[in-house]
């Protein structure tokens, strides 16, 4: 008997249908993989699993241990969640209440299903969060989301989704803004909690590597249609329809060419140091160096990938490179001529249509109130008052056909799009200006395979057309070496290593870059 087991489910937004007759089983200790592009309905058809779709109207069957989920009550839904089925959202900083601390959250799953006091709570929730990789796993039990980078942030939702033991769990990308290293911790710790609890995961993703070395089968979605199921062996050795071979097919490739040279600078940078004071008790505060003394060029035209482990700094540096970093910043920074580290606020604000920022997370940039048409045209208003209304709306629909999207959808809000859609929103309102120089924070960490290849030819025909400079951070060193000219590996809010890409990548003579290259290898084995 399955431990779950869905018949032609169907979910309809509207008169939307996004999820159409699917039908699957997954057993106990199974781990069952649902793969496809963005928008194709594998998360929609995840949360119904759990009831989280409350606008939609669904139709079909799915039973849990001989339970009907779909005429389940709210109190039926409320015991089920968390207990028996737990879920891993896919955006941590949007799923994680900026109100509580991270402790506070995981200790009250804790209480409300398991009956802990809130000191055996609270202790727990320590061990779940160092289970997970997180250093220092006390102290970030004190720590609210928006004190955690992108990577810890995800791995707090593992440890709370991990907190009963679930039956079930379903993992709505974990590993998406995870460097490699602890992806590989985090498939490890999923593959040693089942094998102890005989949990069974349904995981969704776009990341076919991480699907190969987990899953025992694996569901493909087209269109909100399930088009093949295979066990994992047989499906990337022998896939059967089209569709699935062209996603086997999808892969980074290099698409740049060797070290830029002789290129003007653009950003150049000497001794920056960021520092953060994180209070401890009514009077007293302890100094975290996030980026320790670095020195970078950047020229134009020219992409500087930039790698490392989750809270090296990557992000930090970036922030502070652009003048948005909330550290205290020392040190010299240039930009286009102009020592922008000296510069006011005010100053700086001119310069802001030459540098453009793509975020880690697409649905917390995004502002939920505007349309994509007010997103997008936002920074033209501001920078080129000149232009008509007219003019602008051209320029929007130009942006979004630039990164795979119709013009038609403009007049949408973002929660109508999937996670893939809306990263290329984001690209798109930094693209619109033609910027001399773009911060890409995993820019393509949201999207499936197919998708990020496209987005990453669009980012080189771009760079090549208008002489664009990127600062590139990723975990994903496959995308960096596709993308970068130069990389940094940065450590500890230090660079341990640095040089061409083609060198650091495929010769590294530190042996933490080495570590970081094995555990990439090890994802795409």
């Amino acid at each position: 008997m399955s431990l779950l087991s869905v018949r032609d489910l169907s979910v309809r937004f509207g008169e939307a249908t996004v999820v159409d007759k699917v039908s699957f089983d997954i057993h106990a200790g199974e781990k069952f993989a649902l793969v496809g592009e963005s928008g194709s309905g594998k998360t929609v058809s995840a949360l119904q699993l759990m009831g989280l779709t409350p606008e939609a109207a669904a139709g079909g069957s799915i039973v849990f241990e001989g339970r009907e989920i779909l005429t389940m009550n709210d109190v039926q839904l409320r015991a089920l969640r968390g207990k028996d089925i737990a879920m891993i959202f896919q955006e941590p900083m949007t799923a994680l209440n900026p109100l509580f601390t991270i402790g506070n959250q995981i200790a009250e799953v804790l209480m409300l299903h398991e009956g802990l006091n809130a000191r055996a709570a609270a202790l727990r929730a320590v061990e779940l969060l160092a289970q997970t990789g997180i250093p220092e796993p006390a102290r970030r039990a004190l720590s609210y989301a928006h004190q955690l980078s992108g990577g810890q942030r995800q791995r707090a939702m593992i440890a709370m989704a991990l907190a009963c033991k679930p039956k079930l769990l379903i993992a709505d990308e974990p590993t998406t803004a995870l460097d490699v290293t602890i992806q590989v911790q985090i498939l490890e710790l999923l593959k040693q909690l089942q094998r102890e609890h005989g949990m069974a995961v349904l995981m969704i993703t776009h990341d076919l590597n991480l699907v190969k070395s987990f899953a025992d089968r694996v569901g493909v979605m087209q269109q909100g249609r399930l088009v093949e199921v295979a066990d994992t062996a047989t499906l990337f050795s022998a896939p059967q329809q089209e569709y699935t071979k062209r996603l086997l097919a999808s892969h980074a490739k290099r698409l740049v060419g060797d070290e830029v040279v002789n290129a003007e600078p653009l950003l150049e940078a000497q001794g920056v140091r960021c520092r953060f004071f994180i209070r401890q008790g009514w009077f007293r505060q302890r100094e975290f160096v996030a980026v320790d003394r670095l020195d970078l060029r950047l020229a134009r035209g020219e992409t500087l990938g930039i790698v490392g482990e989750s809270g090296s700094g990557k992000s930090t540096l970036g922030m502070a490179l652009l003048r948005l970093s909330v550290a205290q910043t020392d040190g010299s920074i240039g930009f286009d001529g102009q020592p922008v580290s000296e510069m006011t606020s005010a100053q700086v604000r001119p310069l802001r249509a030459k540098m453009q920022v793509v975020f880690q997370d697409p649905f917390a940039s995004l502002s939920p109130r505007r349309t994509v048409e007010q997103t997008i045209v936002e920074g033209l208003a501001l920078h080129q008052p000149q232009l008509t209304y007219a003019a602008l709306r051209d320029a929007v629909a130009a942006g979004l056909s630039e990164v795979g999207l119709s013009p038609a959808m403009m007049s949408r809000y973002p929660h109508e799009f999937s996670g893939g859609q809306r990263q290329r929103i984001a690209i798109a309102r930094a693209l619109v200006l033609k910027p001399a120089l773009i911060l890409l924070d995993e820019p393509t960490s949201s999207l499936d395979v197919s998708v990020q290849y496209q987005v990453l030819e669009l980012l080189a025909s771009l760079q090549q057309k208008y002489g664009i400079a990127y600062l590139f951070i990723s975990h994903d060193l496959a995308v960096i070496r596709a993308m970068a000219h130069r990389v940094i590996v940065m450590k500890d809010g230090q660079v341990v290593e640095s040089g061409p890409a083609a060198n650091v990548l495929s010769s590294p003579t530190q042996p933490y870059t080495q570590r970081l290259l094995a555990a990439a290898n090890f994802t795409s084995a």
